[in-house]
């Protein structure tokens, strides 16, 4: 099994990584996790509040995956982490795979909640094939989903065990920084979820939950967003055996 480590470009300041991930099992599946900010924002930049986009044509998902001698043709599933911008911009070019959400979240974007329209041409795209998952759930052997609500309501990581590296989680944006891995004392970002009471709890519970889990499996936790740590990660086309 191997994972590659896709760049989607970067947002300033601070350079910050957007991320994608490709696993390949040992049975020859091809597990893409999220697909970043719309292709079109190449030619046409679109930048959210507060921050520049640098997305590069090498930047985008059908560009990483021709890196590695892949089509979206062979993408076998599509691990969907939340539908923000950021992460389900291209979707819609995976028409062949099968998609995989925690239910929750699903069902949110689709009542219409504004902080997911963006995208909502790509992800909602009437040829995807949607699986709804509830809580933790194993896709393939050695990888699993860990339902990690709070940033959004039904945002999900993945954690992996590699033959050689040993145990990979990727927090993706329940925990996006490593200054942020401490449960009791990170700091809750803007982009954090602000809707209903309590939320700022679940946040936490879904940091204390990577924590606990990296802390069981002796894992290295990729976080999402982190400029400092993707500086010092090994990107595709190179990858974690």
């Amino acid at each position: 099994m191997r994972l590659f480590l896709f760049l989607y470009g970067r947002m300033h300041p601070g350079g910050l990584p957007i991320p994608g991930y490709l696993i390949q099992t040992d049975a020859g599946q091809n597990i893409l996790v999220d697909t970043g900010f719309p292709r079109s924002y190449v030619e046409a930049p679109r930048h959210p509040p507060g921050l520049t986009l640098d997305i590069r044509p090498e930047d985008t998902v059908t560009s990483r995956l021709a890196e590695i001698g892949l089509l979206p043709a062979d993408i076998d599933m599509v691990v969907c982490s939340h539908f923000d911008d950021d992460h389900s911009g291209n979707h819609d070019l995976f028409p062949s795979a099968t998609f995989l959400i925690q239910r929750e979240h699903f069902e949110l974007a689709r009542t219409g909640h504004p902080r997911f329209a963006e995208t909502r041409p790509a992800w909602d795209h009437p040829a995807l094939n949607y699986v709804l998952v509830d809580g933790d759930a194993e896709i393939a052997p050695n990888v699993e989903l860990l339902s990690t609500s709070g940033h959004v309501p039904g945002h999900q990581s993945v954690l992996l065990h590699l033959p050689v590296t040993g145990a990979v989680l990727l927090a993706v944006d329940a925990v996006m920084d490593a200054s942020m891995a401490d449960p009791d004392t990170r700091q809750i970002w803007i982009t954090d979820w602000s809707e209903g009471h309590g939320n700022e709890t679940k946040i936490r519970e879904s940091t204390r939950k990577v924590a606990r889990i990296a802390v069981r499996e002796g894992a290295i936790v990729i976080y999402g967003h982190d400029a400092r740590q993707w500086s010092s990660l090994r990107l595709s086309p190179d990858c974690y055996e």
